[in-house]
């Protein structure tokens, strides 16, 4: 993978000269290269960002999509089945190929006698299935069932995805305070969070439960920047496999215009992919549908260029260990490893934020071997008397409670202090609940007394 630094030479964002200067100044204060250079003045972390806004090129030709006609004129003979009548353009649309390409492989079609003129509109051809055509989309969907647009090759997925490489995003102290602006949590926490998110190694989130850990991992995926190209699908060895997972991925609004970006991928949101308790080894695999014959892509996969967290961590059924063996060459090369169902096995970059949220402690949890390998280590505690007040009042105004100190006073002195319970970032919002939902009940308005506390905590808390 050529450095970044080479990369701005070549497209001539700096100067030989300022690159050695960022060099030098690299090797006495570390830090990454792109940093480097916006400390030194030469470029602005805007400009480092809009470098790596590269963006896939719509195909002109037939080798531009790196895909054999006959594939396309297969594909095209799929999605005719289920279209009825159709124009060229009806085509180019779902399969997500210039008209011109489509064309090449609707004559194809014709040529064979699977497709037949049924009608012009304007200075369009009108097109129908033949019977012989219903009987060859029917052939090849008992191959592959797979109907969706174009897909791309391996190795314009894995170019892509280098380019749109975590390890050079300019994670900024504004943009992490501003990401995190709706959470009280301490300055120290944050400085600690900061340097953890920008250097796109894998962190270790710990503490006990109930105090914000998932809410602080989901919030380190607002934090990072801009958005990244993926493929709705990949052509592996003739095996296709589906990336772009609408309930995963978000799209974004294409910033170049339209006809410039080959349509076979899609402009989204850095991904943030979560999994907790069902997560097993499998989900690291390509998953393979024996009906539709076509693969969806593993989670690892699905996240990156983005966000992994493996929530509550320990509690999967896997043992710790089995993630650690078969994540060894992931976390420190960035490159993982998947096999096909026919055996052919094939690597793709792993390239990821991965954050492990745990409430056991990781000492009873994993080895040194496997903290060794995670850059960051980091402990949400139990909040502050002050930070839980500050999480109280912020829960009554999003719910439209007038906050009332003698209550809360009440509430720390006779319960927390009296019976010894430590004080929990989500206990705020759940006492809060119950008030809520009993005011729903009995028709009243929701407000903060020492009564709806009291039997707020009956309700919430088992008797101690």
């Amino acid at each position: 993978m050529e450095q970044l630094g080479q990369k701005l030479l070549k497209e001539k964002v700096v100067t030989e000269e300022q690159l050695e200067k960022a060099i030098e100044r690299q090797r006495l204060q570390g830090g990454r290269i792109g940093h480097n250079l916006v400390a030194l003045g030469f470029i602005t972390p805007e400009e480092l960002n809009t470098f790596f806004k590269r963006y896939p090129k719509a195909p002109k030709t037939v080798e531009d999509t790196r895909l054999e006609l006959s594939f396309i004129a297969d594909l095209t003979m799929k999605h005719i089945l289920f279209m009825g009548d159709f124009k060229v353009t009806d085509v180019s649309k779902r399969i997500k190929l210039p008209i011109s390409i489509v064309d090449l492989a609707v004559g194809i079609l014709r040529q064979e006698k699977f497709i037949e003129v049924k009608g012009v509109d304007g200075v369009a051809y009108i097109f129908n299935i033949t019977g012989r055509g219903r009987n060859k989309a029917a052939e090849l969907l008992d191959i592959c069932r797979y109907v969706g647009p174009a897909p791309v090759i391996l190795g314009e997925y894995t170019k892509m995805v280098e380019f749109q490489t975590m390890k050079n995003i300019v994670v900024s102290e504004e943009s992490v305070k501003r990401a995190f602006s709706d959470i009280i949590i301490s300055e120290h926490l944050l400085k600690r969070l900061g340097p953890a998110i920008s250097s796109g190694k894998a962190i270790f989130i710990y503490g006990p439960p109930g105090n914000g850990k998932t809410v602080i991992a989901e919030t380190i995926g607002k934090v990072l920047p801009e958005t990244v190209y993926i493929p709705y699908s990949l052509i592996v060895g003739g095996q296709i496999i589906t990336v772009f997972d609408p309930v995963s991925h978000i799209p974004a609004t294409l910033e170049k215009e339209a006809d410039a970006v080959d349509h076979r991928w899609v402009l989204i949101k850095r991904p943030t992919i979560m999994t907790g308790g069902e997560f097993t080894l499998r989900t690291l695999d390509l998953d393979f549908n024996n009906i539709s014959k076509f693969y969806e892509a593993s989670l690892q996969m699905k996240a990156n260029n983005g966000l992994f967290i493996v929530d509550d961590f320990g509690r999967q059924q896997i043992d710790p260990q089995d993630l650690l063996n078969r994540w060894i060459v992931p976390l420190e090369r960035r490159t993982d490893f998947l096999t096909l169902h026919t055996g052919m096995k094939f690597s793709i970059p792993f390239d990821q934020l991965v954050i492990f949220s745990t409430n056991i402690e990781p000492k009873n949890l994993v080895d040194e071997a496997f903290l060794r390998r995670i850059r960051y280590k980091i402990m949400i505690d139990h909040p502050t008397e002050e930070e839980y007040e500050a999480i109280f009042k912020r829960v009554c105004e999003s719910n439209g409670i007038a906050f009332k100190r003698d209550v809360f006073d009440y509430l720390i002195n006779n319960f927390y202090h009296k019976l010894g319970v430590r004080l929990n970032a989500c206990h705020p919002r759940d006492l809060i609940d119950h008030i809520i939902d009993d005011a729903h009940y009995y028709n009243h308005p929701a407000q903060l007394t020492k009564k709806g506390i009291v039997a707020a905590w009956e309700n919430y808390f088992v008797e101690m």
